[in-house]
């Protein structure tokens, strides 16, 4: 732990390293991957997360419920989210895999920005691939499996918008922590190679101005 971070709590180290980052941190996103692992490895993490939760106020936990979703794969907790901040923090707690249905999670896809994790519990097997994008980079014509890992308990990981992966499978009780970038692309493509289908997903918080126009 660096001195000028001593004394604060997991999730305030970590913002704080984050905003030391150089500007603008997007372009900086290798940087803090290369101490986020460091920070992750702190042995009391999951009960510095746990003391978190348990101390948010009513207020707090609402907007906590209020920026979190459900995925095909499982619940995305989001505990940090401030304007102005170059990242949030989420919890993700992966469902039991006979709760799982096929959709973007388990597909083979890329996001609109980039991410440090870590399995706080549990495990997952991580696969990456070489993606052929087609015309403007609004599809993924084909894919290529080029490393497949089984990623236990404390393993950390750090992926960029550009690159594609996929977690075909976790062991049930699994829980991550991310450090997300804000958005880097305007979508992201996922792309299912049994069946050669691509999709490009724009968030809905984006589509106003095309909902006025379809009207």
């Amino acid at each position: 732990m660096l001195a000028e971070f001593t004394g604060l709590s997991a999730l305030e180290e970590l913002a704080a390293r984050v905003k030391r980052t150089a500007v603008p941190v997007v372009e900086h996103w290798p940087d803090v991957g290369a101490w986020f692992r460091g920070w992750a490895a702190r042995p009391e993490l999951r009960k510095e997360l746990r003391a978190h939760l348990g101390g948010l106020t009513p207020a707090q936990a609402t907007g906590v419920i209020a920026r979190s979703r459900e995925t095909t794969t499982h619940f995305a907790w989001c505990l940090r989210d401030e304007p102005g901040e170059p990242f949030t923090f989420w919890l993700h707690e992966y469902k039991p895999l006979t709760d799982w249905r096929t959709g973007y999670a388990d597909s083979v896809h890329n996001h609109r920005y980039h991410f440090c994790t870590t399995i706080l519990s549990g495990a997952y097997l991580h696969e990456r691939f070489d993606a052929r994008l087609g015309l403007g980079g609004r599809s993924v014509i084909g894919t290529e499996l080029t490393d497949r890992t089984q990623c236990a308990q404390g393993a950390t990981g750090t992926l960029l918008a550009h690159e594609f992966h996929r977690i075909p499978r976790a062991a049930d009780g699994t829980m991550t922590f991310l450090v997300k970038s804000r958005a880097v692309t305007p979508w992201s493509l996922s792309y299912d190679p049994d069946t050669g289908i691509s999709h490009r997903h724009v968030p809905v918080e984006d589509r106003l101005e095309d909902l006025t126009n379809h009207l």
